[in-house]
């Protein structure tokens, strides 16, 4: 028996759609198998992390605030996955965004005024756009694949980080801790609902996601992007230069990516630390994909990855899952939404089976043929 994959002649539209579902739900199940194999309440670890949340007010406003920079990261990234721009970076892009808005913040530490905000916001979209560039240089000059270099320069961004915190960027009066003085509250972000964690980034993604839908769906540019996608050689053709899109799709990912790290430093952290990596600039990824590449349905899938970085800080403290657990659920996740779609494409065939039954049709052909 050799199992073989053959294409479909027309993939399911509804299959399309209804695989990130069928991932989702695969990976509870399989998720609270594997962790009561290894010890652990597993049905009790995925209502933890799936499901609690959704009924605590509290953990509402957690998820929105972290659901955001991954919208945001995933939003650009969306761009260049279209075009076949493959940007591994947002990872460093994110970090060295943060880092721009923070450098902006140390200069105007004594200054105040309502300009200061918006400075340290362009700064970090910015840093995040020069940050990708490197890696755009690289493809359209000398070939380099953007895959290998964007992601080599997630670690110089974590060793700038580590050198800034620690060196001339340190908190004089911080007890020793590598991390930088406090912003004021002209370089923190406002919160939308007084009293609650929903800072301004919140409805900024939410905002990007419509931009984001018509750059792509009523814009030149944006037929452009899905173009290099489906058919390379068509918009060779047609006149569209690979390299003006390597740079467009590099520089949004870059900007968006900055933004929210300039974003995360101004709201949540408040200040640079060495823990500020999160690892956003990964999960996007699965964002991206989860959400089908569309802005409305990156927005839906943030939520869902957003659950497993807030229900899992309680499941460590409740049930004392690893903190590992939250990243073999969103790797397991990506595992199955990947499976889904190769199965949503094509379909397993036994060629062996096959062969078989088209040898044992030739006789009869034959002899139909000598009939006539």
């Amino acid at each position: 028996m050799v199992l073989r994959l053959e294409a479909r002649r027309e993939p399911s539209t509804l299959m399309v759609f209804a695989s990130p579902a069928i991932a989702v739900v695969t990976t509870l199940v399989v998720g609270a198998a594997l962790f009561t194999l290894l010890g652990y309440d597993g049905i009790g670890a995925v209502m933890k992390i799936f499901v609690e949340p959704l009924f605590n007010p509290y953990r509402w406003q957690d998820l929105l605030v972290k659901a955001a920079p991954l919208a945001m990261i995933a939003l650009g990234l969306s761009i260049g996955f279209r075009a076949n721009v493959w940007n591994i970076g947002a990872e460093g892009q994110y970090v060295v965004g943060g880092l721009a808005g923070t450098g902006v913040a140390l200069l105007t530490y004594e200054m105040s005024g309502y300009w200061i905000l918006p400075a340290m916001i362009l700064a970090g979209i910015l840093g995040g756009m020069a940050y990708a560039a490197v890696p755009a240089v690289l493809k359209t000059r000398f070939s380099v694949n953007e895959i290998l270099s964007s992601l080599m320069l997630n670690y110089v961004a974590l060793q700038l980080l580590y050198y800034l915190t620690r060196g001339p960027w340190k908190d004089p009066e911080g007890f020793n801790f590598p991390q930088t003085v406090l912003f004021t509250d002209w370089q923190t972000l406002p919160k939308v609902v007084p009293g609650t964690l929903i800072h301004l980034g919140v409805p900024i993604a939410g905002v990007l996601a419509l931009v984001i839908w018509f750059l792509v769906v009523r814009t030149v540019a944006g037929f452009q992007m899905r173009v290099f996608g489906m058919a390379p050689m068509a918009a060779r053709y047609g006149g569209f230069q690979e390299s003006r899109t390597v740079w467009t799709a590099m520089l949004i990912g870059g900007g968006l990516a900055g933004l929210a790290g300039v974003l995360e430093a101004a709201g949540p952290f408040g200040q640079m630390t060495p823990g500020f990596p999160t690892g956003y600039g990964y999960t996007a990824i699965i964002v991206a994909f989860l959400g089908r590449l569309h802005p409305f349905g990156i927005l839906m899938a943030a939520l869902v990855l957003a659950l497993t970085y807030v229900g899992g800080e309680s499941a460590q403290t409740a049930i004392r899952l690893p903190s590992a657990a939250v990243g073999v659920f969103q790797a397991m996740m990506l595992f199955f939404l990947l499976a889904a779609d190769v199965l949503v494409r094509y379909r397993v065939v036994n060629r062996t089976t096959a062969r078989s039954q088209r040898v044992s049709s030739e006789p009869a052909t034959r002899n139909t043929e000598r009939a006539a």
